[in-house]
């Protein structure tokens, strides 16, 4: 981190200029809030100064002294470096801080007011702390060393003027804060009717050099979004999006483009509640527009962007990368797709929709950047049928990883990669959805075939292995599979988030489902007998299997819950209005054998949902 503590002069006076983006908050101190507590800071420090010069001690010796005084500190201010001539003035975009630097130049403002009026000699070196020298400036506001937003440029040389004008209750912050700092100059110099110069002399070098700030410099900063949140507390974090809007709004207005138009085309929206609203959970919530800003980039650069720096990563691909306006632009469109992935706005095509939502049900948000690129090319150069299957591919990979069981780390970075495929395919005028699906196949983390999808339906422990979002994603998915494919069930839309998962055999199950030993017979509970530890065994490894395992309505009688078959199997002959129910209802008894049954059942249902990974191209 370049962080340095730099007295006020050192910051002020060489030639440069401190820029306020243009859709910065308005200025907000106060007298009763912060100028009071900040000239009272000024005179304490004054006073340390002077009592030193007042010692009696003369030549190096005082000088040491005067060395030795204690600084006060101002808090930091983060500063951005923007482009600038050759031999032209430094330009710095304040991102953080700008109350804290507008108000120190009104101050110094007010201060240089009784300077001239008593002909101070510190006159002019304070006032090289407000103004660039006149043989380097090339245009009018360029002799500023504060340039405020756009909304206040008006007023900005009012407020710097030599006169100051009449100042009445409603008069603007700026010029009351100038008018404030120049009364309380006056009362602190004044001793017995006349102004003291030593004290006057005093104040102005304990401004110079005992009054430090932190600049914190963004060119090489790595964690300049970890720092912005320290510096605006970790309850409100400046975010990486309003970071990148300053910047882009401000080389806006630097090139002398109508900056209000373009916020108003591209981004206006964003100002909207929906956008603002956190997301995730835990440590990994954050505001959509940042989520948005995560996806661009990913897809913009083609590799996955790192949440932690954000901004760092936007600024390098702004830096090198497109125009402002072609950068609004961009996002604009990328925020109508990313709304169409989360339903605010409707897909052009059902199964697309249904895609959308099963992949946010397995949280895989890795999958967004990928998802949102595709919804923004045009059918001219991807067709709405093969946007389906290239997203159809993407759910099927993912959903058939989910239920089989594999590992999601390293998600992020292969999705990014089978973007940057797929961006390469469309450059080349190549089929951006055949590119996906083979990138997904020939992936080191592999798209499980068919067989080993049945492997885990029949084997896998899916009530502990899975959440329960995931297990009723499946059971869902295939009870509208099968009121599909069923030519005598009629059409319905069914809430499957409301509904519960059931065990047909209870976990509970030795009270009322016994077990039976190779002869046919009942085997007894007897934990000193070897037949019933391995037949208790084997059922415990199938009650939480995907075949023992379905869903129910509210209407369904939990307390029949752990009950046996006879009981509980007329609950089920209630729940027809699910035709995941159909062969559960129609089982004459429930045991390992039907659930073994149902359990290749599922799979083949899932496996006419999300097919299988494409065939890979003969080699020659």
């Amino acid at each position: 981190m370049d962080a340095k503590t730099y007295p006020l002069q050192d910051i002020l006076k060489p030639e440069r200029r401190y820029v306020i983006p243009t859709f910065q908050r308005d200025y907000e101190w106060t007298r009763e809030g912060q100028w009071e507590l900040l000239f009272d800071d000024l005179a304490t420090a004054a006073d340390r100064l002077l009592t030193v010069r007042n010692s009696g001690e003369d030549g190096s010796k005082l000088k040491s002294m005067e060395q030795r005084v204690s600084p006060h500190f101002l808090g930091a201010i983060v500063c951005a470096s923007l482009p600038f001539a050759t031999g032209g003035i430094a330009l710095r975009s304040v991102i953080d801080g700008q109350q804290r630097l507008t108000t120190i130049q009104l101050l110094i403002r007010g201060l240089l007011d009784v300077l001239l009026e008593t002909e101070s000699e510190r006159a002019k070196s304070v006032r090289r702390m407000l103004f660039n020298p006149d043989d380097v400036v090339e245009s009018p506001d360029e002799v500023y060393k504060l340039w405020p937003r756009r909304k206040d440029r008006d007023l900005w040389p009012v407020a710097m003027a030599s006169e100051l004008p009449t100042i009445t209750p409603d008069a603007h912050l700026y010029l009351q804060a100038r008018a404030y700092f120049a009364d309380a100059t006056r009362e602190y110099a004044t001793i017995d009717g006349a102004v003291d110069h030593g004290r006057l002399s005093g104040l102005a070098d304990a401004l110079s050099s005992l009054f430090k700030l932190v600049v914190i410099d963004l060119d090489d900063n790595d964690d300049a979004q970890i720092i912005f949140e320290v510096l605006n507390g970790r309850q409100t974090p400046l975010s990486a999006i309003d970071l990148v809007k300053n910047l882009l709004f401000l080389r806006a207005e630097l090139d002398e483009e109508n900056v209000e138009e373009l916020y108003n085309r591209y981004w206006a929206q964003f100002d909207d509640k929906w956008w603002k609203e956190n997301v995730g959970r835990g440590h990994a919530a954050r505001g959509r527009r940042d989520v948005l800003l995560s996806v661009w980039l990913t897809a913009a650069t083609g590799e996955e962007a790192n949440v932690g720096h954000l901004y760092r990563e936007a600024r390098t691909y702004l830096n090198d990368g497109p125009t402002t306006e072609e950068a609004l632009h961009d996002l604009n469109l990328f925020a109508e797709a990313y709304q169409t992935v989360y339903e605010r706005l409707p897909a052009p095509d059902k199964r697309l929709t249904v895609a959308y939502r099963r992949l946010r049900a397995l949280d895989i948000t890795t999958a967004v950047p990928l998802l949102t690129w595709l919804a923004t090319i045009s059918a001219e150069h991807l067709s709405l049928e093969r946007q389906i299957h290239a997203v159809e591919a993407v759910e099927s990979w993912a959903v058939r990883r989910a239920f089989v069981g594999w590992q999601t780390r390293g998600y992020g970075a292969l999705l990014a990669k089978v973007l940057k495929d797929a961006k390469v395919a469309l450059k080349a005028g190549g089929d951006v959805a055949d590119m996906i699906s083979a990138s997904l196949r020939d992936s080191a983390l592999a798209w499980p075939t068919d067989a080993d999808l049945r492997g885990a339906f029949s084997s896998r422990q899916f009530y502990n292995g899975m959440s329960q979002g995931r297990i009723r994603l499946l059971l869902g998915s295939i009870d509208q599979q099968l009121r599909l494919e069923n030519p005598h069930e009629p059409d319905a839309m069914v809430d499957y988030e409301s509904l519960q998962i059931e065990h047909v055999m209870p976990r509970s199950w030795p009270a009322h489902w016994p077990v039976v030993g190779g002869d046919g017979s009942a085997v007894d509970r007897d934990d000193e007998n070897p037949e019933w530890v391995v037949r208790a065994s084997e059922r415990n490894a199938v009650v939480d299997r995907v075949g023992n395992l379905t869903l129910v309505t509210a209407t369904f009688n939990n307390e029949v819950s752990n009950l046996g078959w006879e009981v509980k199997r007329p609950e089920f002959l209630k729940q027809r209005s699910l035709v995941i129910n159909y062969m559960v209802a129609d089982s004459a008894c429930w045991d390992e054998g039907t659930i073994d049954q149902r359990g290749r059942g599922l799979a083949d249902a899932a496996i006419r949902i999300w097919g299988p990974p494409p065939a890979a191209s003969p080699t020659v």
